[in-house]
């Protein structure tokens, strides 16, 4: 069973609250610059044009990396600080570990003045270990290997709008996997026959998206509907001989309920075709954000079909508070190589709960804490804004 623990020291804000309740010139005298920046976000009163950058510390554990230490970054703005634009945001993370691996990821949802253009992508690099269980269903529930690698990714969609709130453009995929080495848990030699792509691969993919975005905030959003259709092709690249092609669906719906709640749901189908598919690049299942509670790549195989629902209570009717808010969670997947593969008796399922707190108040932006559990492994996440 894998557990992940990852420790915020923002929690510490929650017990700096009554802090923030002093008077000006006790909290003048006692306040130190710590102290100062998280009484500012505990009392933000921010107006809601204006840009808003936070940069949060995080210490974390994982079983093949040991103690993680990282911080966040969170930039939101509308663009000419206009509210009728739609929220904008860059993302990021950074990290380090006892063991000398490190990473950082960036991900963003820029739009332009009047929504006119849309920007939307993710920045990866990773010197990271990852587990490997195998390929397909069939797969045991101890990893078979830990496959140390050098990974970096740019992904990302220039979409122009055409009519309201449908967008169309360019989508491109780098993707490089490089000093690829598999290595057993256990420390005896591997004695499985190593996947496609076990040596590394540089590739590009190319293709072409369309959008319907109904979204005024990518980071929580109440009211709205969003669907992503995208095809890709990968071709032969610098060295590499990799050659297939792939489409992406991603719907997303959200209805409020009520005065603050929110029932939220998503569909992604993932398939790759015409051609052979490099194990890092096949469609994994678990992580952050969907099917939370699984190990990033506990499954994996050509194609990819999920479904998640959420039901946000945000925030909750609290006597004591406006800023807490609660989450109940659950999802159904599967991934297969054919579609006569797919089958009810293979999908996995996972449940799960969260904690929010409201982080800006003007532009309705939570901070998240998410507990999954699933019939073989658990998980615990933070991040800033909601999964989906």
């Amino acid at each position: 069973m894998n557990k992940t623990l990852i420790i915020t020291i923002f929690s510490l804000a929650l017990t700096l609250n009554l802090i923030a309740q002093e008077g000006e010139e006790a909290q003048k005298e006692k306040a130190g610059f710590f102290k100062r920046y998280i009484n500012k976000i505990i009392n933000n009163n921010t107006a809601q044009e204006e840009a808003e950058f936070f940069l949060y510390p995080t210490i974390g554990y994982k079983p093949e990396t040991n103690i993680e230490f990282g911080f966040s970054p969170l930039y939101v703005y509308y663009a000419k600080e206009d509210t009728n634009n739609r929220l904008s945001e860059v993302n990021g993370y950074g990290f380090i570990t006892l063991q000398k691996q490190y990473g950082a990821r960036i991900n963003h949802a820029l739009y332009s003045d009047q929504d006119k253009w849309f920007f939307l992508g993710d920045i990866d690099f990773q010197q990271f270990p990852l587990k490997y269980y195998g390929i397909g269903n069939d797969v045991p529930e101890k990893n078979i290997a830990l496959v140390d690698a050098t990974q970096f990714i740019i992904k990302e969609r220039i979409l122009r709008r055409v009519f309201e709130n449908f967008y169309i453009g360019l989508e491109t995929d780098f993707r490089s996997f490089e000093n690829v080495k598999f290595e057993d848990p256990d420390g005896n030699p591997v004695e499985f026959e190593l996947p496609f792509g076990s040596e590394g691969t540089t590739n590009l993919g190319i293709g072409s998206g369309v959008v319907f975005d109904e979204r005024h905030n990518v980071l929580n959003e109440r009211n709205a509907f969003f669907t992503e259709v995208a095809y890709l092709n990968y071709s032969p690249f610098w060295k590499d001989k990799v050659e297939y092609q792939s489409i992406t669906s991603d719907s997303r719906y959200f209805r409020t309920i009520g005065e603050n709640n929110v029932i939220a749901a998503q569909l992604l189908g993932e398939f790759n075709f015409a051609g052979a598919v490099p194990f890092s690049q096949l469609s994994f299942m678990g992580g952050q954000n969907m099917m939370r509670g699984y190990f990033k790549g506990r499954f994996r195989d050509k194609n990819q079909i999920a479904f998640q629902v959420e039901y946000r209570m945000l925030p909750l009717d609290l006597s004591f508070s406006n800023r807490l808010g609660a989450t109940v969670f659950t999802s159904v997947g599967d991934v297969f190589d054919e579609w006569n593969e797919l089958s009810s008796k293979d999908l996995k399922f996972a449940a799960g709960v969260g904690v929010r707190f409201l982080l800006f108040q003007q532009k309705d932006v939570y901070l998240r804490f998410d507990y999954a559990i699933t019939p073989d492994e658990n998980g615990f996440y933070i991040g800033v804004g909601e999964a989906f």
